[in-house]
């Protein structure tokens, strides 16, 4: 039969129950035609620590300190961790967190875990999934903080449907952090920080601060408790400003 997950149309045995269990459906690099087009396909597979595959990721749900060598700790969510600089770094600021990264290109998973290892830490891992079906990976109030840095503003009307800060997302983040939890966001577009702060405004958050330029104002969480990224450092020499907006789940 073939299951429609939302991206992608995988045929599936009416048996494969690994198959049909979780909203996204990850391929294998047998399962694409030229596997060798990509070679961080194999390679972000190849790694081992600290990467977490797609379809291992759903197994930890409810329980993922057992990703963490059973290590209890509170955890901390970045969606879309890009080459990894602010998830390691943050690792390392706060080695109290269990630090997991949230990112769908193989490239960027590879240099995410590179970046880990280089670091040297142990409380930090880089999950290959699609941040749009991440109640497949998260139960409710399991998250201790998330963070969104520099999400893709989709700023075409025609590619709204694109656009992951919006209600949809919102929502979900309502239900996945633990009362009391924050959610840092970092953007380079102040239309993303708007988009969040309307559809929270139904939802158990409070806006805890605001900045209109990080590098002027600093974060709203202090800049003692906060990695610069690589696409806030371009900015920056550009003189152009990165917003940011801390909102706590209430």
């Amino acid at each position: 039969m073939a299951e429609q997950t939302g991206k992608q149309t995988v045929d599936v045995n009416e048996d494969d129950t690994d198959r049909i269990k979780w909203r996204f459906q990850d391929r294998k690099p047998e399962e694409y035609a030229n596997p060798e087009l990509n070679p961080y396909l194999k390679l972000h597979r190849e790694m081992g620590f600290p990467v977490i595959v797609a379809e291992d990721a759903p197994s930890h749900k409810g329980t993922w300190a057992t990703a963490f060598e059973g290590r209890a700790a509170p955890l901390h969510v970045e969606i879309g961790p890009g080459n990894g600089f602010y998830l390691a770094g943050m690792a390392q600021r706060r080695p109290e967190v269990n630090w997991l990264g949230i990112e769908i290109r193989f490239k960027r998973v590879v240099l995410c875990a590179k970046k880990i290892k280089s670091a040297g830490v142990s409380n930090a891992r880089i999950c290959r999934y699609d941040a749009w079906f991440l109640t497949d990976l998260f139960g409710r109030g399991e998250i201790g903080g998330l963070h969104t840095n520099h999400p893709d503003p989709w700023k075409k009307a025609r590619h709204a449907k694109h656009r992951l800060m919006g209600e949809q997302f919102v929502a979900w983040a309502a239900d996945a952090l633990a009362r009391g939890a924050h959610w840092r966001i970092k953007t380079d577009c102040s239309e993303n920080i708007q988009r969040v702060i309307d559809a929270s405004a139904s939802l158990p958050f409070e806006v805890v601060g605001r900045s209109n330029d990080v590098a002027r104002e600093g974060p709203p969480w202090g800049v003692d408790d906060d990695v610069v990224t690589n696409y806030q450092t371009k900015f920056n020499k550009k003189s152009q400003p990165i917003y940011a907006l801390e909102l706590k789940r209430v």
